[in-house]
């Protein structure tokens, strides 16, 4: 490897304008190493609260003007101002009632909503990377672990590289979501043959230590898989799960879960949880898996409407 120091520079990306006249925009880390080597694009914040992927980049950020690279790192910390902004998931519905989900509509128009202008911006800065890792959060009952595109080996090899114990395969290449597909950046950027994965980090809406550093040493370790930084990639066995199925629920009230935990190994006809009636106190339903498989997620506990998941399972790769 022959890296050089590493030249960090900060760009303004302009995302959309308001009708004030007032320009969004968020800013670009560009980390330069070596102008020979391979370019990665880490960008967090899509969705509002997923705050862990920022201060992931914040902590990076330090590392990588250490250090030396062959190659070059973009990083985009706010993906999504308007949803970080509001503290909200999604962006506001009154800014973009169409597509308000950013992350369903990659890689973006330029002639088209806001949103989809401001997704276009995107995309031209990760659209030339060889790999691009896009970092999200779950919600505090569900199992980290790292998202890969069915079908492409690469990101599968990124995905292990990142080291989380659970990798889940999901999705498949994306070219344009208005033909078909979710339009996950994950998904066009497969179809467009760069790898990429989605670390889902443990928790939203809170830094957690723990996370963040599972975070850097994650994207340490996929920029060395890339040859990006010096180094080897430590080996690892991780669980592969695939077809993830959600767990619906039959009847509106309380849900209330019960011993199982995330992670779990479950049977057919496992009890989860029940619903009951907040008035009567009424069971009214027992919710039980309808398949084996993880629990990769669980409601812990809240107001639930009838056909409102409250959990999901994957089946293990050869199991």
């Amino acid at each position: 490897m022959t890296g050089r120091d590493v030249s960090h520079t900060v760009e303004s990306v302009p995302l959309a304008r308001l009708p004030s006249g007032r320009t969004v925009e968020t800013l670009l880390h560009r980390y330069r190493g070596d102008p020979s080597g391979p370019t990665v694009y880490l960008q967090a914040l899509q969705h509002g609260g997923e705050v862990n992927g920022a201060a992931v980049l914040r902590r990076l950020h330090e590392r990588l003007r250490n250090t030396t690279l062959d190659g070059e790192v973009l990083a985009v910390p706010v993906a999504n101002p308007f949803a970080f902004d509001h503290r909200v998931y999604m962006s506001p519905t009154r800014l973009d009632a169409i597509n308000s989900n950013m992350n369903r509509i990659w890689p973006g128009d330029p002639a088209g909503t806001l949103m989809e202008r401001l997704v276009d911006s995107l995309w031209q800065r990760a659209k030339d990377a060889d790999a691009i890792v896009d970092l999200h959060t779950g919600g505090p009952y569900m199992c980290s672990h790292t998202r890969f595109t069915s079908g492409d080996s690469r990101s599968k090899e990124l995905a292990e590289a990142f080291g989380v114990e659970l990798l889940v395969e999901d999705g498949s290449p994306v070219s344009n979501p208005a033909n078909g597909g979710q339009g996950k950046i994950r998904e066009v950027a497969a179809a467009a043959g760069i790898p990429a994965i989605t670390p889902e980090l443990a928790h939203s809406r809170e830094i957690v230590e723990s996370a963040v550093e599972s975070g850097v040493s994650g994207i340490e370790d996929v920029l060395r898989e890339m040859g990006v930084l010096d180094g080897p990639v430590p080996d690892h066995e991780p669980t592969v799960g695939t077809d993830k199925q959600s767990v619906f629920i039959e009847e509106s009230g309380l849900f209330r879960s019960t011993t199982v935990s995330v992670g779990d190994r479950l049977q057919a006809g496992t009890e989860i949880g029940e619903v009951f009636d907040p008035t009567s106190f009424e069971r009214l339903q027992t919710v039980r898996t309808e398949r084996e498989g993880l629990l990769l997620s669980l409601n812990r506990g809240s107001t639930v409407m009838e056909g409102e998941s409250v959990g999901s399972l994957i089946s293990i790769e050869g199991e």
